[in-house]
């Protein structure tokens, strides 16, 4: 099974590549929405964070408060470093196993999406890893279109990896400053040469992107 990892930093795009991976045909597993079922409920995860960064990051159900924690995490690098610590033991125990139901049922490919490429659970899972990077400005615009200020978005992108942190573990690197079209048509090329090689069926992949 060959299993590709795409990742990047926020407002870059990365989820909308996986996006075109999974409407090609391919099985996407999201760090991001698996990291959701595990906190979106009382659970272990939301037990461990409560014990770690205080009581009042979760509600009464059990649930992690996303806005308390956004505002935590993105302005105190440490409490996002025990963050992902703790929420991505669970995530990473969750991909293993449904990497090996994948491997079960003879699945020919798939996609990892996840925006911090840790080495346990990522990189050591993928067979090829793409990086999705865009403009600092072109970020911005994107991160305001979801209703962020400035000042937010800004502090989000510093307290990630930089784009040359990810380019080093990057197979491929995908330059997402256009529309969607001609994202579409740069996932559509990469998909046609590296799944091609390895001859993998697309049977969602658009006619005139694999001719």
């Amino acid at each position: 099974m060959f299993v590709l990892g795409i990742t990047g930093g926020i407002g870059t795009g990365k989820s909308v590549v996986a996006s075109i991976c999974r409407a090609a045909g391919i099985q996407v597993l999201d760090a991001d929405a698996i990291a959701h079922e595990l906190t979106d409920r009382a659970s272990d995860t939301t037990a461990r964070i409560a014990d770690v960064l205080g009581a009042d990051l979760i509600d009464e159900n059990g649930a992690l408060i996303r806005d308390k924690m956004a505002d935590l995490a993105f302005t105190d690098k440490r409490a996002l470093d025990t963050l992902s610590a703790i929420v991505h033991e669970a995530v990473i125990a969750t991909v293993d196993s449904r990497l090996e139901e994948a491997e079960k049922k003879k699945a020919k490919a798939i996609v990892l999406d996840a925006p911090i490429p840790v080495k346990r659970g990522f990189i050591d899972h993928a067979d090829q890893i793409w990086v999705i990077t865009s403009n600092d400005d072109i970020r911005l615009e994107r991160l305001r279109r979801r209703g962020m200020s400035d000042s937010d978005a800004l502090r989000r992108i510093r307290v990630q990896m930089s784009p040359e942190q990810y380019r080093k573990i990057a197979d491929f690197e995908i330059v997402n400053n256009g529309t969607l079209l001609e994202l579409e048509e740069k996932v559509h090329r990469l998909l046609r040469q590296e799944f091609g090689l390895r001859g993998i069926p697309l049977p969602g992949l658009p006619k005139g992107a694999a001719e």
